[in-house]
């Protein structure tokens, strides 16, 4: 089982990112209902630890808080665009949320999380796009902004790798105090 843990975004905040997509050849786009803030990914698991981690996590105890995204950008490897990203505004209510869930994760028995936490929403993958029109397409959009929405609770996530988009499941959802 491949799992991650995610805050689930609301319809209205996925139909206003769906309006980002478009305009850029060679983008593979997210689809609207694949949209999502990863707080971990854990990757592939056997069912037992898959329990483990929901007990972990259902354990954890965060208040809800307000969540705004501002800006697109893109991250690079090797040198080359990619993936294009919607930005999260950081704020201590996300981190705090975020720590709590690498703290329980740990504590279920997983390795510590390499990567620094950088809140974003993968909006596409860009790989085989032309470097100058991704720029361009950052350009354009750069100032996108989208209502604050309030979160009350994250999400235990299991995901199929597919051809075109991977197929995502909400397995468990856990409440925001």
């Amino acid at each position: 089982m491949r799992l991650f843990v995610a805050l689930d975004l609301p319809y209205s905040l996925r139909e206003r990112l769906r309006f980002l997509a478009g305009g850029l050849p060679g983008a593979r786009w997210v689809p609207p209902e694949n949209l999502h803030c990863t707080l971990r990914f854990i990757g592939e698991v056997p069912g037992w630890r898959a329990e483990e981690i929901d007990a972990a996590l259902a354990g954890l105890r965060a208040p809800g808080f307000v969540l705004s995204l501002a800006g697109v950008g893109v991250f690079h490897r090797g040198g080359k665009a990619a993936t294009l990203y919607a930005g999260v505004e950081r704020s201590a209510a996300l981190d705090h949320l975020q720590a709590k869930v690498e703290t329980a994760l740990q504590r279920s028995g997983l390795d510590p999380e390499r990567r620094r936490f950088a809140p974003h929403v993968t909006l596409a993958r860009v790989e085989a796009a032309a470097e100058p029109r991704v720029a361009a397409w950052v350009q354009a959009n750069n100032l996108f902004r989208a209502e604050p929405v309030t979160v009350e609770h994250f999400t235990l996530f299991s995901s199929r790798l597919g051809k075109e988009a991977s197929a995502y499941t909400a397995e468990v959802e856990y409440a925001l105090a």
